[in-house]
């Protein structure tokens, strides 16, 4: 934790990355990758290019193999086909003078056969998570998945450090593991989720042995200060993630282990409703307020803040840096907005998830419209 005052917009040092502010460009799923190998595409370089004055970027969620899938038009990183296409965003990201980490999440029990092959999705145990997958056919009603065997979690950990040899290849400055919401590891860290009697289920140590695994695997495959991890500890009442007696105790356990790992960053999302009278009521809306004396590496503080209120959070020394998400949907240039105290753009919900270049690629920046007036 840091003991001087600084602001978002000080630079910063992140494990092996130096960042101009601490802006930070939360992962966005926008489903613009109409390819049926899940490669990437111009577009989506010219989208992450527009917003590269971010202290950082994260890319989209994006699946480290292909059982991960659980999302129409969003890319994958686990082929060279797409690792080669990855290469044409993070070049235009470079070119822009940024710096940009790939998001590798693998869907787990959210995903549906028909994403799938036919195949139903994996997870920690045979429970439908009571959600609804965005397939072809529109949104469709999840089902029951089949629990992951112990080939099943290995294959699925080296698929992670395949994933991050291939992100490298690519040209990324580094890997963000996904682990919030209702993807695979939120489903192996929550019990109502995670029945398993094994080395995997049970206990707080348990349940996130996967976890560790993985950015044990990840870390391996290339530097832990290039390697950063995202956890929502404040998920409840999302289908069937509903928090129990054991859900803090487990994330306050994985994040003390996380703790030791010098790591780049831990980014930790507030909570998407109210908490109150809950298991997790004591985490309150600032969740990295929570975790701070837990977790001695960089925090990066993620959910609803504006300007002001991440700069407090910041100044404050509870977290190193805020991630954004919408605000940079119709702001390209939200970090130049905040630094000199501009409005910002309203955004347009009809484009956010999926389409083309209307309210993806086409938004203004403050310094165009100050020109025509």
């Amino acid at each position: 934790m840091s003991t001087s005052t600084h602001s978002l917009l000080d630079p910063i040092r992140l494990g092996d990355i130096d960042l101009p502010n601490r802006i930070i460009m939360a992962s966005m799923t926008r489903a613009r990758t109409h390819d049926p190998d899940f490669i990437p595409n111009a577009l989506q370089a010219q989208y992450y290019a527009q917003r590269a004055s971010a202290g950082l970027l994260l890319t989209e969620g994006t699946w480290p193999s292909r059982e991960g899938v659980g999302f129409i038009n969003v890319p994958g990183i686990y082929t060279e086909k797409q690792s080669e296409g990855w290469r044409q965003v993070t070049d235009a990201v470079h070119s822009a003078g940024g710096r940009i980490f790939v998001q590798l999440g693998h869907t787990g029990p959210a995903s549906h056969p028909a994403l799938l092959d036919g195949a139903l999705p994996l997870a920690a145990s045979a429970v439908n998570p009571g959600l609804q997958a965005f397939t072809p056919a529109g949104l469709t009603d999840t089902v029951t998945p089949r629990a992951m065997e112990l080939t099943d979690i290995a294959r699925t950990v080296d698929d992670y450090a395949k994933a991050t040899r291939l992100a490298q290849l690519a040209g990324f400055d580094g890997v963000e593991i996904h682990g919030i919401n209702t993807f695979l590891i939120p489903a192996f860290l929550h019990d109502n989720l995670n029945r398993r009697t094994d080395a995997y289920g049970g206990s707080a140590e348990n349940r996130s042995r996967i976890v560790l695994e993985i950015v044990d695997a990840v870390a391996g495959a290339w530097s832990p200060g290039r390697i950063g991890i995202k956890l929502s500890p404040g998920l409840n009442n999302v289908g069937a993630y509903v928090a129990s007696p054991e859900t803090l105790a487990t994330y306050e356990y994985l994040i003390r282990q996380l703790s030791t790992r010098q790591l780049a960053y831990l980014q930790l999302m507030n909570p998407i409703n109210d908490l109150t009278g809950t298991h997790l009521e004591r985490l309150g809306q600032d969740v990295a307020r929570y975790f701070r004396p837990m977790y001695a590496g960089s925090l990066i503080a993620n959910g609803g803040y504006s300007f002001e209120t991440g700069n407090a959070l910041v100044e404050d020394g509870i977290a190193d840096a805020v991630a954004y998400g919408a605000p940079f949907i119709s702001n390209p240039d939200l970090v130049d907005r905040f630094r000199n105290n501009l409005a910002l753009s309203p955004g347009d919900r009809d484009t956010y998830y999926g389409g083309g270049e209307a309210g993806y690629v086409d938004y203004p920046l403050a310094s165009d419209a100050l020109a025509t007036e």
